[in-house]
């Protein structure tokens, strides 16, 4: 069994630069699926979850080759299947993304419920509203979802609530479809954002982006093309906090600062020195980490995904902290291990009180999920100390050769196989 062997207390210095974003790659690497042109993509990063979407790809008849060098070569000319292997979509959640581009291109997906991280419930109830407001004929049978459309027609959906998988499915679905299609209550993540940019890119017509209403406008055809994924700002955000909770001096470089505007200011109210440039962040070496509020919530609130790695920051706070989190009721699962590294912290309902310690302690911990992977590496780094870090397959999933990144930066860690 592979694991993180991390000795503790080391300030962190320098500069690292981002790879691209995860939670966008996955999605664009999906709508490859809507031309059978060639596909350019570049600042892929290099991570499980991209492989097993590339796996996914080529289960349907796509070529997909990576080039190095975050440089990713997608061909759908020939696609042969609209049924993806259950192997593959039971290993992440956003392999339901191709449900839409099938449905699309193909008039027709069959693809079983996702897997991935054990957040809590992720029903696909309202992804197969929107396919249904489409036009196409949904049931779910046997643990798949079965979409079936001669033709799409464009329609006004009106979301129950924010959701980021919803709002990409419907979009990809709609940019095809016949007429105009209007999204309400839709996602405003940086990642839907760049999906829409690539999108229109590939000619489609998508208007209102970033905002929570999306038009789209049916084309017959979309086209290949090269793109650009944008930078990963949960990864920036989880490097930040390494650099913070060590009490060193980190600057991360090709990153959108835009993306990360609420927690840059928690990370202020936290006491900490953020200083904010073009294509970069610094966090200054602060002498305090103080306490604060947390609450998590969909874009432009403070994302869910940096709500473990800011909580491992205010584990040792000088003082009370709370956070709370709306989108998963499963995501505090990771305190129990950050209380094995000597944490005072106590859960009830979506609510964590979090009493900061002088110190954390190393110990023998385990990632039950990518994003409290990210956090324990953040205690871990600041614990006295040496601790082992297991669960890997969760860690691999979102950080790109994260252990060679941080060694860099001064912190005394190895993978060990």
């Amino acid at each position: 069994m592979s694991y993180l062997k991390i000795n503790g207390g080391h300030p962190l210095s320098g500069e690292i630069e981002v790879s691209g974003a995860k939670n966008a790659a996955l999605p664009i690497m999906a709508a490859s699926i809507l031309t059978d042109e060639d596909v350019y993509l570049k600042r892929i990063p290099d991570i499980s979850d991209v492989w097993i979407m590339a796996d996914i790809l080529r289960s349907l008849g796509a070529k997909v080759e990576f080039e190095g060098k975050g440089e990713m070569y997608i061909n759908c000319s020939n696609l042969t299947n609209f049924y993806p292997p259950y192997e593959f979509v039971g290993k992440m959640n956003a392999s339901f993304d191709v449900t839409g581009p099938l449905l699309a291109r193909l008039g027709e997906a069959k693809v079983s419920l996702p897997g991935g991280c054990n957040l809590g419930s992720r029903p696909v109830d309202m992804h197969m509203d929107a396919f249904r407001n489409l036009g196409a004929e949904v049931e779910f049978v046997h643990g798949f979802v079965h979409a079936k459309a001669n033709k799409l027609t464009g329609k006004k959906i009106q979301f129950r609530r924010v959701s980021v998988g919803a709002t990409k499915n419907a979009m990809m679905a709609a940019v095809l479809a016949d007429g105009i299609t209007v999204l309400e209550s839709a996602a405003m993540e940086p990642e839907i954002v760049d999906l829409a940019v690539f999108l229109n890119t590939m000619g489609a017509r998508i208007t209102g982006i970033g905002s929570s209403t999306i038009v789209i406008e049916g084309v017959k055809k979309l086209h290949g093309l090269s793109y650009e994924i944008i930078p990963d700002r949960i990864l920036t955000g989880t490097y930040l906090v390494a650099g913070a909770i060590t009490r060193g001096t980190i600057t991360v470089k090709r990153t959108w600062p835009d993306f990360l505007e609420s927690f840059i200011n928690a990370m202020r109210n936290a006491g900490q020195n953020i200083v904010c440039g073009k294509d970069y962040i610094t966090v200054e070496k602060s002498d305090k980490i103080l306490p604060t509020e947390i609450i998590s919530a969909p874009h432009p609130g403070f994302p869910t995904d940096l709500q473990p790695v800011i909580t491992a920051l205010l584990s040792i706070a000088d003082g009370t902290s709370i956070v709370t989190e709306n989108i998963f009721d499963r995501r505090f699962m990771y305190v129990d291990e950050l209380r094995r590294l000597g944490a005072n912290m106590s859960v009830s309902d979506r609510t964590c009180i979090i009493r900061g310690v002088k110190k954390l302690f190393g110990a023998p911990v385990k990632a039950h999920d990518i994003r409290a992977g990210g956090s324990l590496i953040c205690a871990c780094l600041s614990a006295e100390g040496e601790s082992i870090i297991t669960g890997l397959e969760f860690i691999d999933r979102g950080h790109e050769k994260i252990e060679s990144v941080l060694a860099e930066l001064g912190a005394d860690i190895r993978r060990i196989d």
